[in-house]
């Protein structure tokens, strides 16, 4: 199969590009490299024999439709994989352990609805969930670790947040 190499002007990035996919007029690309957008046309292209194996992703799009991107040749064989996307849920350590503390909370609130409000109505929440909090803040210690459970104020925040109703008790 014979292939065109193209060059992205800016950063240098090579790309192969199938030349039955390229109008007369030539297409316009985006580079995935640097974002930079460039006409690729067959008479100023490279043409290059490539074998069987070798992908030949293709600049598709008519010259009167938008950049489209087109994928780089590598160079080079890489000398390391590229770090894999982050799991689904999975964010940084800050914002797990406010998520975590504000749920911990909330299950209380929710499985203690009447002890709650009658406890704000009287000014003991503090003494009335006691048990509750300490059980909550041990979980939270043992998911985020206690160096972050202590430097940050998120378990206070929900505390005050979602048991307290909104006033600052704790």
């Amino acid at each position: 199969m014979t292939a065109m190499n193209s060059t992205c002007p800016s950063c240098g990035t090579v790309y192969r590009v199938d030349p039955a996919k390229v109008p007369t007029a030539g297409v316009r690309a985006r580079c995935v490299k640097c974002e930079s957008v460039f006409r690729v046309r067959k008479h100023e292209i490279a043409t290059a024999d490539v074998g069987a194996a070798a992908p030949a992703p293709a600049a598709t799009a008519p010259a009167a439709e938008p950049a489209v991107p087109v994928l780089p040749v590598p160079r080079s064989a890489p000398s390391a994989p590229p770090a894999p996307p982050p799991a689904f849920g999975v964010a940084d350590p800050q914002s797990k352990a406010r998520r975590l503390a504000r749920a911990l909370i909330s299950d209380i609130v929710v499985y203690h609805p009447e002890r709650r409000e009658q406890s704000v109505r009287n000014g003991t929440l503090r003494e009335e969930f006691r048990d509750e909090i300490r059980k909550s803040w041990d979980e939270y210690v043992a998911q985020v670790g206690d160096s972050l459970a202590r430097s940050t104020p998120y378990f206070r925040d929900a505390l005050n947040d979602i048991l307290a109703g909104g006033e600052r008790i704790f």
